[in-house]
This record gives structure tokens, C-alpha cells and sequence, in this order.
């Protein structure tokens, strides 16, 4: 779980640091997102998965986590776009 959220956590800098150095950052934003998007769905998806049944109550802040995970993958292109974007860039 470490390493998915530390590759993330990389993969969003580097993309970060491209673009204030004014450097092409497009295919690397859309695989930060992805791949950013897809770890808090999996992480959230473990958490929920730990707490059982309780997991998807409300008297558990993992619910909130799950929905709010949830909505990455649609906000800013969806995951497919994010990989459209991907593989378009490396068949050039």
C-alpha cells in the first residue's frame, strides 16, 4: 500500500516540477492522475474492506473516504481518457 501511494505521490511531483520548469508535462499529468486516482480507490477500497460491514456506515469516516476516492477517477478526464492520453503520446 506504501509503495502505490509513495509511486503516486512521485509520479505527482515530477509532473508538478515539469510544469513550473515550463517543460512538457502533459502525458506525465495524465499518468499522475491515473495512477493517483486508481491507488486512492484501491487504498480506500482496503480500508473498507479492514472494517467489514462497518466499513460502508456512516459511523465510520472510511465511507466518506471510499466516496470521496470514488470521485477522482471522474473529475479532471476519466481514467480511460487519462490512458487515451498516455498511449497516444507513446505511439508518437
Amino acid at each position: 500500500m506504501q509503495v502505490k501511494i509513495k509511486a503516486s505521490r512521485l509520479l505527482t511531483y515530477d509532473a508538478a516540477w515539469r510544469k513550473t520548469s515550463h517543460l512538457e508535462y502533459g502525458i506525465d499529468a495524465a499518468m499522475a492522475k491515473l495512477e493517483a486516482s486508481e491507488t486512492a480507490n484501491w487504498v480506500a477500497n482496503q480500508a473498507v474492506q479492514i472494517h467489514g460491514g462497518y466499513g460502508y456506515t456512516r459511523d465510520y469516516p472510511v465511507e466518506r473516504i471510499m466516496r470521496d476516492a470514488k470521485i477522482t477517477e471522474l473529475y479532471e478526464g476519466t481514467s480511460e481518457v487519462q490512458r487515451v492520453v498516455i498511449s497516444s503520446n507513446i505511439l508518437r
